[in-house]
């Protein structure tokens, strides 16, 4: 199993309160985070993961710092769903770890570093759900490269969800179903033996869950080379 370890960024300071179970994770930011939505069951609890951990080989560059609109790609991912889950975001970052760390100018709640990126995107979707799995009833998964997506999107995923913990809710698009995606508790245990570059389709598509879908055609645009980045500008 690979190694994951937390980030502890230069001038940081440790927040007991913001613990996951006995498992430290560093608070680097504390900047205008709005008021955490109010879940379908009063008690549950929903943090926001931005998977922003990957090499952008398409891209040819780290793809997570350019700029959209004078704003990191990273940092508009993460300003999304702050707008949603306050200080309940994490980042899982990889490749150029150090550059992404800064392009995100302390927007998101924790960072989480995966060691294993090289080996897929299922590596950082296993990270998330092994932290979670100890601090949260649902996981609102996003993708750094998704930036049409609306914090109003995301609160419509949330508000989709009954509170059941076998209930995922997905976004469709473009014929397809696709992040962001709402995995409820049940998930976590098949999410955290994800590996490779499939993802969670498996987990979409497993019987055992009932899948509800929320239509955002713009979840589609997604940036993997230059020219996709030139079309939003």
């Amino acid at each position: 199993m690979g190694h994951f370890v937390y980030l502890r960024i230069l001038y940081a300071r440790f927040a007991p309160r913001n613990t996951v179970r006995g498992t430290p994770l560093m608070v680097f930011s504390k900047l205008a985070y709005s008021k955490p939505r109010t879940m379908p069951d009063q008690q549950s609890t929903l943090f926001a993961v931005i998977l922003a951990a990957g090499r952008s080989s398409r891209f040819g560059a780290t793809k997570q710092t350019v700029e959209l609109e004078e704003v990191p790609l990273v940092q508009r991912a993460a300003e999304t769903a702050a707008a949603v889950c306050g200080e309940r975001v994490i980042t899982i970052i990889g490749h150029d770890r150090e550059n992404v760390l800064d392009a995100m100018n302390s927007q998101s709640g924790f960072v989480l570093v995966n060691e294993d990126y090289e080996d897929g995107l299922g590596t950082s979707i296993a990270a998330a759900a092994r932290v979670c799995r100890r601090c949260s009833d649902a996981m609102l998964l996003l993708l750094a490269d998704q930036p049409l997506v609306t914090a109003e999107h995301l609160e419509n995923l949330i508000a989709a969800w009954s509170g059941s913990s076998n209930e995922i809710v997905s976004t469709t698009y473009d014929g397809t179903r696709g992040p962001p995606v709402l995995f409820p508790r049940n998930t976590f245990e098949a999410l955290c033996r994800l590996s490779g570059d499939r993802g969670a389709r498996a987990v979409l598509r497993d019987p055992r869950y009932e899948l509800k879908t929320v239509r955002f055609e713009p979840a589609a645009i997604d940036i993997d080379t230059p020219d996709d980045l030139a079309l939003l500008t």
